[in-house]
């Protein structure tokens, strides 16, 4: 669990974010929980992180996402500091592309 977070975690959100079954129960439920600007900036983030994980620099990563500086590196502080959410996205995520070639 992240130390920064102080207060009590609300589980309902994250019990209902690990029933969803597919990208698109996925986007639905995002809709739902985020404005524009919160699922934007959430995709961002996510973006900056494969790119970080791909071993692309600052300089490429904002030039190809617009993100700022400090996103790259708050971003790159999780991947580095942080658990292990992004990594083990990421690992799930090459498994299903090998598993379906």
């Amino acid at each position: 669990m992240n130390k920064n977070i102080k207060k009590p975690r609300h589980m309902g959100v994250y019990e209902a974010i690990a029933t969803v079954e597919s990208v698109e129960e996925c986007i639905q439920l995002f809709d739902d929980l985020l404005s524009v600007a919160e699922l934007r900036a959430m995709e961002q983030r996510y973006q900056v992180a494969q790119m970080l994980d791909e071993g692309l620099v600052y300089s490429t990563i904002l030039e190809k996402t617009g993100a700022s500086s400090a996103t790259i590196s708050r971003v790159n502080r999780s991947l580095q500091n942080a658990g292990d959410g992004y990594r083990t996205a990421f690992a799930k995520i090459r498994e299903q592309e090998a598993d379906s070639k």
